[in-house]
């Protein structure tokens, strides 16, 4: 049996629609083409020329990449081809001398894609709910807004502090965190995104327009107190309403929570709370060290 893994082009559609993966209603045929160009690539695992497993990555920030896209024909499970595609399109994304880190976003639910992201050694970083609602009335004080911040140089200065230094997970967009270094924190999103600072300036809120199925206001507050700084959700709220205005289609409002900061929500609060994603990962250094021990 000959097996091979390549990269895909827009003639390999017929081979993923003879794919019996048993998912309904499957994004991925009706953005194949998208996935295949610009920041996107897709490979396929072909036995004698059969497509039965296939995955790829998305780049981000140019130094990102992020693994998904895996899907398996149903009738060859059992065989390792998952983790044998993650494997390959991990190291693929790895040889791109401008990435210097390489993750996956899964459902804490989805056990046969955590078990292959374990197979591949990338570890579990942090579980976040994808935390949503349409109104933060509940939340908030009758409190002045929170004052913008328009300056680049302090917008650097809050995510230096928060992120880059520390390393902590930034909210890059709605189911894509990311790991904080300077590079992830490009001029040209930094002048996109709009912050702002609580009165006496040890508090910042960042809220940024985001699209998947919907549309969000993907809101980044970095700590555990959102429940007791007067003038946040005002803020928040403010952004939202805007955001209204500007779509014609459902718009919600988006915060990536930890279970520890669900806690300190009031009983009551507005957000919708599915089940959690758990972000997985690998720096260079440390799949530069374990390919040269393989």
């Amino acid at each position: 049996m000959n097996k091979t893994i390549r990269m895909l082009d827009s003639r390999d559609y017929p081979h993923l629609e003879a794919m019996d993966t048993g998912i309904e209603f499957d994004y991925i045929p009706r953005i194949f083409d998208k996935l295949i160009t610009g920041n996107n690539r897709l490979y396929g695992l072909f036995l004698d020329g059969q497509m039965v497993s296939m995955s790829g990555y998305t780049i981000y920030a140019n130094h990102y990449a992020m693994l998904g896209r895996l899907r398996s024909d149903r009738r060859f499970k059992g065989n390792g081809y998952a983790t044998e595609i993650v494997a390959y399109v991990m190291n693929e994304a790895f040889k791109l001398s401008n990435i210097h880190w390489v993750g996956a976003n899964t459902e804490e639910d989805n056990l046969p894609a955590r078990r292959v992201l374990e197979k591949v050694s990338l570890a579990p970083y942090i579980a976040l709910h994808g935390a949503q609602t349409e109104d933060t009335s509940v939340m908030e004080s009758n409190a002045r807004p929170w004052q913008p911040v328009t300056d680049l140089t302090r917008k650097r200065e809050w995510v230096n502090k928060l992120y880059a230094q520390t390393g902590a997970i930034f909210p890059y967009e709605c189911y894509y965190p990311f790991p904080g270094s300077a590079d992830l924190f490009q001029d040209d999103d930094l002048k996109q995104w709009s912050f702002y600072e609580n009165a006496s300036g040890t508090r910042f809120l960042i809220t940024k327009y985001d699209q998947k199925k919907y549309h969000y206001l993907h809101a980044v507050y970095p700590w555990h107190d959102m429940a007791e700084q007067r003038g946040l959700w005002e803020t928040i709220a403010a952004d939202y309403r805007k955001l209204k205005t500007l779509t014609d289609d459902e718009t919600y409002i988006w915060m990536d929570l930890t279970k520890e900061e669900i806690q300190t929500l009031p009983a009551g609060h507005p957000f919708e709370l599915p089940t959690p994603w758990i972000l997985h990962g690998m720096d260079k250094a440390t799949w530069a060290e374990a390919s040269a021990l393989a």
